[in-house]
């Protein structure tokens, strides 16, 4: 391994265990998909993804940019890899997908952003697969069900936007260097292409889960009639005593669709 000190501002963990780069390249889906990796970082997972596919990899550090060239100097003049220097999420901003055709995303993700780079990814319509390596607190919530301790509005989401939501591998600590101080998991999402969730829905979805071991009743109460609230989660079967993890994506969906139509289930989707 090239030996170079990680940086705080980036979030860098350098990634030192194979066989997690083994399980993470036996994971990625049979298609003809293009690959996007972000923060590909010494270029460890980014040598076995460029034996399996083409690739386009965003890296936000110069200096690692700059080693990356060199170390990948006839991949890049193969056009087997293609390296962009810049803010993952302001090539969001701009062109609101990361590449011009479907693709998948497999990344080892800095903690500090990797919740915002997958529900950009949720976003993207070009977006199809996503297998990244995340701290496993986030893992969980990505990949809750209702009724677990975890689930939370990420866990509303990805149900709403994906066909399949797992964790494939937990990572301790002493896989990387430097070591964080938590576990990392491996976890694996195939959307749903056909599905996405609005603005207004995520937001809502915010005000769900305020507090989330309170009554959803009572959170949703300080955004919206509380008599209609009692009327809709009476039609949908939903007990007035339920808190936000004990209510199932789908419903949540009903009664965004409800509330913003006055009771109504039309012309409102998530």
């Amino acid at each position: 391994m090239i030996n170079v000190k990680a940086k705080k501002r980036f979030g860098q963990n350098f990634l030192k265990d194979d066989s997690v780069l083994i399980e993470i390249i036996q994971s990625m889906p049979h298609n003809d998909n293009h690959l996007v990796e972000i923060g590909p970082g010494l270029g460890d997972l980014t040598k076995k993804l460029v034996k399996c596919k083409d690739v386009t990899a965003y890296e936000v550090d110069r200096d690692l940019y700059s080693i990356l060239q060199k170390e990948f100097q006839s991949e890049l003049e193969s056009k087997k890899l293609n390296i962009i220097l810049g803010d993952v999420l302001e090539q969001w901003n701009k062109n609101n997908s990361l590449y011009n055709s479907k693709y998948d995303m497999i990344a080892n993700l800095p903690y500090y952003i990797a919740t915002n780079i997958i529900l950009n990814a949720f976003d993207d319509v070009k977006c199809e697969h996503i297998i990244v390596m995340v701290q496993k607190e986030v893992a969980d919530k990505f990949t809750a069900s209702c009724g677990d301790k975890e689930y939370s509005s990420l866990g509303v989401i990805t149900q709403l936007v994906s066909k399949e939501a797992k964790t494939l591998i937990v990572v301790p600590p002493e896989s990387f260097n430097p070591p964080p101080k938590v576990d990392s998991a491996v976890i694996y999402i195939k959307k749903d292409l056909d599905k996405s969730v609005s603005v207004g829905f995520k937001k809502f979805l915010k005000g769900c889960f305020v507090q989330p071991r309170k009554k959803l009743i009572k959170n949703l109460s300080a955004f919206h009639n509380k008599k209609l609230l009692i009327d809709i989660f009476e039609e949908l079967n939903i007990p007035e005593t339920a808190r936000p993890h004990e209510v199932d994506a789908s419903l949540y969906s009903h009664i965004y669709t409800k509330v913003t139509n006055n009771g109504r289930e039309q012309n409102a989707t998530c």
